[in-house]
């Protein structure tokens, strides 16, 4: 109960939050972490999950080489790129611990670490969407004289989208939650807080910064959530539109 309440007085202090090293500052910080390793993944799983959905073929490999994600921890590939030799035509940057503008000492390992942690639901959410796309919806694109490319714009990508959306949501969610390890490489954000807190054995600093943590990953939820339900029709016959990320085994994958 006691660090509860210190943790609330942490909380309250208006110094907490201001200055150099303040939460809101922190806050800012693990925002842009965040959604600068949801446009990496997006920007590398994304167009590629939907181009073997619409093709119907390699989704089996695609959806499970993007799985090892899952089997391994993002905080024990975050320390392996960290600790190894830049690579000389990233100018020093990437891996290692060199700092990158924004985003901090370590910045182009932890975004890469946290991209790859993203890429399961988003590449898996976006294959299926597609794949899902009744048959009869592509054939009566098909049959009006559309091309493959029209297809796609037309017909499978406006009832993809609502699952696509769902997979981004639940990768958004995830990686804020886990954008705290880059405090373990001396890397911005609100793990710093709760590093530091539980280090110096000040708990009530180190929940005060959880506490802030959880607080955030709900709006963030709860504003995806809302987006969510804006790209879904109101009535899309045969489209999955499920809140959670789909299960690797849901994909049927023509040979």
């Amino acid at each position: 109960m006691r660090v509860l309440q210190d943790a609330w007085r942490y909380l309250v202090d208006p110094a907490s939050w201001t200055g150099d090293g303040g939460m809101l500052e922190l806050l800012g910080q693990q925002l842009l972490l965040t959604f600068g390793a949801l446009v990496l993944a997006l920007a590398l799983g994304l167009p590629l999950a939907l181009w073997l959905g619409h093709l119907g073929r390699g989704g089996f490999l695609a959806v499970n080489v993007s799985n090892i994600g899952r089997a391994i921890p993002t905080f024990a590939l975050l320390a392996l790129l960290v600790t190894a030799d830049p690579w000389g035509w990233t100018g020093g940057h990437f891996p290692g611990t060199a700092t990158l503008g924004p985003f901090g000492r370590g910045g182009a390992a932890t975004l890469v670490a946290l991209a790859l942690f993203a890429l399961p639901p988003i590449i898996t959410n976006a294959y299926t969407a597609v794949r899902e796309v009744p048959e009869e919806v592509r054939a009566a694109a098909r049959g009006m004289g559309m091309s493959g490319t029209q297809v796609f714009r037309q017909a499978e990508w406006p009832l993809a989208l609502p699952l696509v959306a769902s997979g981004v949501r639940l990768a958004l969610v995830q990686v804020w939650a886990t954008a705290t390890i880059a405090a373990l490489v001396a890397g911005p954000g609100l793990g710093r807080v709760i590093t530091d807190g539980f280090f110096r054995t000040q708990y009530g600093k180190g929940i005060a910064g959880a506490i802030v943590v959880a607080l955030v990953a709900l709006l963030l939820e709860l504003a995806a959530a809302w987006v969510q339900r804006a790209v879904t029709p109101p009535a899309a016959p045969g489209v999955r539109t499920g809140e959670d990320e789909v299960s690797p085994a849901a994909p049927t994958v023509d040979p």
